[in-house]
């Protein structure tokens, strides 16, 4: 059996871009000073999922909660 996979909500990743503005920080810092990939970064841009531990490095270098980084939100239909 397929594991089964969130249909109603995805990932939004806005109040990381409000706690890096509060920090002084940017997503170029995250790229230079932790090492995360380009492609993680899109991937959080396009609020697509991203490992765990990539959201914990976040959290643990902005000194902040996981819902300081990422949230769910109800998923947009797509326009047809």
């Amino acid at each position: 059996m397929a594991r089964r996979k969130a249909e109603s909500i995805v990932p939004s990743y806005k109040p990381m871009d409000k706690t890096l503005i509060d920090r002084d920080k940017n997503r170029t810092d995250l790229r230079n000073d932790l090492g995360i990939s380009p492609s993680t970064l899109a991937k959080m841009s396009a609020g697509e999922y991203v490992a765990l531990d990539v959201i914990a490095l976040i959290c643990e270098y902005l000194d902040c909660k996981i819902e300081e980084v990422v949230e769910f939100v109800p998923k947009k239909e797509d326009a047809e």
